[in-house]
């Protein structure tokens, strides 16, 4: 006598309501960004301009750059406090090489190696000694600070080559009436390609299970020293990016730039999704947080408000953005 299969009972699908809630609450960040560019072009005629929104990733570009360096060692559950004195550095050194008559690809290519060294430095020493990432890189903030005013004495340098000023003013047509600037352009291109390395690649993989859970990481044959010391390497090289790039806009290596431009880079990264724990976020987040702060600046500056606005304002879509993300790592906690 042949038994009949009892059929499979499946899940209900969720109805699209709840689909749609829960994708709004998981890309918080892209919501956010859709919000408060609605209320900036309600406020002002000239925002959704074609020569404002070219501007908006120039001005971007450099904390953009080294917030996708933040967000690998972010996501390891580390930290790099330094990367605002790495660009200052970088940035002078890039134009001393030039004025001793190093030529630009030669002088960009040096500078970029020192800036990957010293990301590597801090994250071997907090790697091997086990000293907290926040220890080693506030001394890093400090000692590289004061090697950039070392270089020459605090002056800053000026009469750079034509070539290499242009990579921060160069427009590139991208529609009809539409250029966008080369330093932008770069800010997108390298977002891409560390959104592939992060979620394509072993490397990618190797970050988030560093991050996820170290301890279980370790056990299982991972490299979670060499991880670390990586992505801090990453960091210092998209730090000295930063600062090449900056140097190219500004056309002069100023010394004392980039003061606080951490902080800006890490607010982005916590704001973009990407949890101060580790092992959850990634550089789709990075890039929508690093564009609303610079909608907010924008605007602000539009409408001739002071920076006290700003910083009052964006500090309270900072702090509603973690409570927010802890809201969603206590939801799936509990599915």
């Amino acid at each position: 006598m042949s038994k009949t299969a009892t059929p499979s009972v499946e899940a209900p699908y969720p109805p699209i309501g709840k689909r749609l809630a829960d994708m709004a609450i998981e890309y918080n960040f892209i919501v956010i960004f859709l919000i408060v560019v609605a209320v900036a072009t309600m406020l002002s005629d000239n925002f959704l301009t074609f020569a404002n929104v070219a501007n908006l990733f120039q001005q971007a570009a450099v904390v953009g750059v080294v917030a996708i360096g933040m967000t690998f060692v972010i996501l390891t559950g580390n930290i790099d406090l330094s990367v605002g004195s790495v660009v200052a550095l970088c940035g002078m050194l890039v134009a001393v090489l030039m004025q001793n008559g190093f030529d630009p690809f030669v002088a960009v290519a040096i500078t970029a190696l020192i800036g990957t060294a010293c990301g590597a430095a801090m994250g071997a020493i907090s790697a091997l000694a086990q000293v907290p990432s926040f220890i080693v890189t506030l001394a890093g903030l400090v000692s590289f600070r004061g090697v950039t005013y070392l270089l020459t004495d605090g002056v800053p340098v000026s009469g750079l080559p034509k070539g290499f000023s242009a990579i921060g003013s160069t427009m590139v047509p991208v529609l009809p009436g539409f250029a966008i600037s080369s330093m932008g352009l770069i800010f997108i291109g390298l977002c891409i390609i560390a959104g592939i390395v992060l979620r394509l690649t072993v490397f990618g993989e190797y970050v988030f299970a560093t991050g996820g859970n170290p301890q279980a990481a370790r056990l299982s044959g991972l490299p979670t020293r060499l991880m670390i010391t990586a992505v801090f390497a990453v960091s210092g090289f998209m730090a000295a990016l930063g600062g090449i790039l900056l140097t190219s806009r500004l056309r002069i290596g100023q010394p004392t730039a980039a003061q606080g431009l951490e902080l800006d880079a890490i607010a982005a990264v916590v704001l973009g999704g990407t949890s101060l724990f580790g092992g959850r976020g990634g550089i789709l987040g990075t890039f929508f947080a690093v564009m609303l702060l610079q909608v907010l600046r924008n605007i602000f500056n539009l409408l001739g408000l002071g920076s006290f606005y700003q910083m009052t304002v964006t500090g309270i879509i900072i702090v509603a953005a973690i409570l927010l993300n802890r809201f969603i790592d206590h939801r799936k906690g509990r599915e």
